[in-house]
């Protein structure tokens, strides 16, 4: 047992630091990677077109996050983006906000680690691995359990992801061991945290042991609710414009609001400006490497002002948040506080 310790001890010693993008000003490497080709170029286009929404006074911002690039050091830049006001509305995985942002909120941290680890001795030692990054199993399950008990104070009905992510943000005001996470940050400016798939997270477990225990009394998860919301808020909003983080649910699930919108009997217009860094392949047809210009063809993304930038989003949405950072077009955009719309 006490090898055990001690091995776990040694294997989470070096912590995740997160970038820091009002640290750095990228905009001379942006301007520079603009007068190449490739890849540089469209990561100096992508940051252009995310200066445009930020100019663009009439455009809301809806962040969509998939992947673990928030334990892989990209936590602060997301709540950095929020309390700057760069983006209005977010769309995320559970584990983005739960067993990453929420986690670390409660004062526990991601580990650096190894991607050649032997993953049966991590198992033995309940540590969970992401690619090279280590997550303590004990700790996320006391997320898991913290979770069961915001849902066990909550008046048993659905909930859409929005209002429970809210109910957590209001928790953190008060229980936080870290402030400033991206759950909390959110809560303090009205930016509503979609999770089209909530449960398939760390919320998950958390909700099942709420369930379990309340059988005949618990809250649930209205996923449908998400849907009609978020389709409510870009009929409101009018203008919009996509930072994508990846692909999966949340890069669909914010792209589809126009064709709802109009299944709603209401026409509104395609997302105006769309960025999405990604590694996925489109050739496969799935939706993480599809196209913004396949997307187009379904009448959810204008073609005028989209780039896909094919790289690894922890290298480079740094340089593209500290470039909008630095260049500064968000100190006079208006605050749309979306969250208060809904009550």
């Amino acid at each position: 047992m006490e090898h055990h310790k001690s091995r776990k001890a040694a294997l989470l010693n070096e912590t995740v630091e997160h970038v820091d993008i009002t640290g750095f000003d990228a905009r001379p490497i942006v301007e520079s990677l603009g007068g190449m080709s490739f890849s540089a170029r469209e990561i100096a286009r992508a940051a252009e077109i995310y200066n445009m929404m930020l100019a663009d006074h009439a455009c809301s911002i809806i962040l969509t996050l998939a992947g673990s690039t928030s334990a892989a050091g990209c936590m602060n830049l997301y709540a950095d983006l929020v309390k700057h006001n760069m983006v209005d509305a977010i769309v995320a995985t559970g584990a983005s906000i739960v067993d990453m942002d929420f986690f670390e909120a409660l004062g526990y941290r991601h580990y650096r680690g190894s991607a050649d680890a032997d993953d049966r001795e991590l198992r033995e030692l309940r540590i969970d691995r992401i690619y090279d990054t280590y997550i303590d199993e004990d700790e996320l399950q006391v997320c898991d359990r913290s979770i069961a008990g915001i849902a066990n104070g909550l008046e048993p009905r659905p909930y859409s992801s929005r209002e429970f992510i809210h109910e957590m943000g209001l928790w953190l005001t008060k229980n936080a061991k870290k402030k400033g996470s991206l759950v909390e940050r959110a809560f303090e400016e009205n930016v509503p945290i979609f999770c089209p798939a909530f449960t398939d997270s760390s919320a998950g477990f958390g909700l099942v042991l709420h369930q379990a225990r309340n059988r005949d009394n618990h809250i649930t998860i209205d996923s449908i609710a998400d849907f009609r919301e978020l389709t409510e808020l870009k009929i409101r909003a009018k203008t919009t414009g996509l930072l994508m983080v990846g692909g999966g649910a949340p890069k669909n699930f914010a792209q589809d609001t126009v064709v709802c919108a109009e299944i709603l009997g209401t026409e509104v217009d395609m997302h105006k400006y769309a960025v999405q860094v990604t590694v996925a392949d489109p050739r496969d047809g799935g939706c993480s490497g599809s196209t913004l210009r396949e997307a187009a063809s379904w009448g959810k993304v204008d073609t005028v002002y989209e780039q896909m930038v094919y790289g690894e989003a922890t290298s480079l949405m740094p340089l593209i948040a500290s470039d909008a950072y630095h260049r500064g077009h968000w100190k006079d955009r208006p605050k749309r506080r979306w969250s208060r719309m809904f009550g």
